[in-house]
């Protein structure tokens, strides 16, 4: 693996022009989620003529493409996500999107263009490969549960059947070609939380004739801050945010309703159950006080993205043998963010790892930032790491 290192990261470098291009073209054209046509035909193009197989279709634009070895093995997927996000870009890039609301802010155009440039590195090693290799292209990352869909639809069993699976996903905060990871939770489960509060309104000069919503709202959101750090387990977090507050509509008039909306992240099934059941114990009873009615709405999202621990030691290793040890940190705690990523890993061993693109001496904006930048030039290493580690864990598990 030594020996192969030096030219997969000397043939990435020698690729990543044309992966900036991509990524260029994708992020000037973002599109949301799950049909992504435009940013479907730039994954097209970049592929043709490099001997994959390629599948779409579906409820997704989704692109999985196959490459089969010279010998019978195993079955890899690698996938890199396409959607943008509904947010306003500042960026100030010449590449900025050209489509008001639209922004590729979580570094998904550049997953894009790191595995598309991984594609060739793989195709032209055909012959080394002990198995299959299924690069997915995947939509609706962001909230709208693409890999689920394409699990439904058949992408982990279908033939050759998906044995592991591994994803890199850019870090704008993180070192350029730092790769970071961890065996166990690296990113949170993510649930919606909705209450909803009905009182009885009134003229705002008389709030005893009325039952105001409004107070009862800003207690429940201090005491579910509270909640968290009196009946949580510091070692297995949750983190609880309202963030949109939604009552009234004049000066003077005391609103009959308020809606509070937010998000629960957790990292274990055990705190993601009783964060659930302590929100509507919390919110219910705080209104019941107040003589208001609170209905509590938890709509699961995203479960825990678990790394196996074998592969992800697999992963440590290789990275460290293709980049060296010093450019691979271990992740004390998981990122309370949350990837549909973890829908594959609840049915196939694999990983997810970070790789680092902070912009060189300038601003550090976090992913879903209407700032972020990257360093185009980690994409050489993810390109890298893509094609390496592939070509080994193939090679192993033969």
């Amino acid at each position: 693996m030594m020996a192969r290192s030096g030219q997969l990261l000397s043939e990435a470098r020698d690729e990543l022009p044309a992966a900036v291009r991509l990524r260029r073209r994708i992020h000037a054209n973002p599109e949301l989620g799950l049909v992504l046509p435009e940013t479907q035909r730039a994954v097209l193009e970049a592929l043709e003529g490099q001997g994959f197989a390629i599948a779409t279709g579906g409820a997704t634009s989704a692109v999985v493409a196959t490459l089969g070895g010279a010998r019978p093995g195993r079955t890899l997927l690698l996938r890199a996500d396409m959607d943008a996000l509904p947010m306003e870009e500042e960026s100030e890039l010449e590449f900025a999107s050209r489509h008001k609301g639209r922004m590729h802010a979580c570094g998904h155009d550049a997953h894009v263009a790191m595995l598309a440039g991984a594609a060739k590195l793989l195709a032209r090693r055909r012959g080394e490969l002990a198995g299959c290799v299924k690069l997915l292209f995947q939509p609706g990352e962001e909230g709208f549960g693409g890999a689920r869909i394409l699990i439904e639809e058949g992408l982990l069993d279908g033939e050759p059947r998906v044995d592991a699976a591994f994803a890199i996903h850019v870090d704008s905060t993180l070192p350029r070609g730092r790769v970071a990871l961890r065996a166990g939770p690296i990113l949170a489960a993510g649930d919606l939380l909705s209450i909803d509060l009905v009182g009885r309104g009134g003229h705002a000069s008389m709030p005893h004739l009325a039952a105001d919503p409004i107070p009862v709202a800003c207690e429940i959101v201090t005491a579910l801050s509270s909640f968290v750090t009196r009946r949580i387990d510091a070692f297995d977090p949750v983190v609880i945010t309202i963030s949109r507050i939604q009552a009234g509509s004049t000066s003077n008039v005391i609103p009959q309703t308020a809606h509070l909306l937010g998000t629960i992240r957790s990292v274990s099934a055990a705190t993601r159950a009783a964060a659930h059941d302590g929100v509507r114990r919390v919110a219910e009873g705080i209104a019941a006080a107040h003589g208001i009615d609170a209905k509590v709405h938890v709509v699961p999202g995203y479960p825990v993205t678990v790394n196996d621990a074998g592969f992800a030691g697999f992963a440590r290793r290789l990275a460290g043998q293709l980049l060296g040890p010093d450019a691979v940190l271990d992740m004390r705690a998981p990122i309370m963010g949350a990837e549909d990523f973890s829908y594959v890993l609840e049915r196939v061993p694999g990983a997810l790892v970070f790789l680092g693109a902070r912009p060189e001496g300038g601003e550090s904006a976090p992913l879903h930032s209407n700032r972020m930048r990257i360093d185009e030039d980690a994409m050489a290493t993810g390109i890298a790491l893509h094609a390496a580690l592939a070509l080994e864990w193939l090679r192993e598990a033969a």
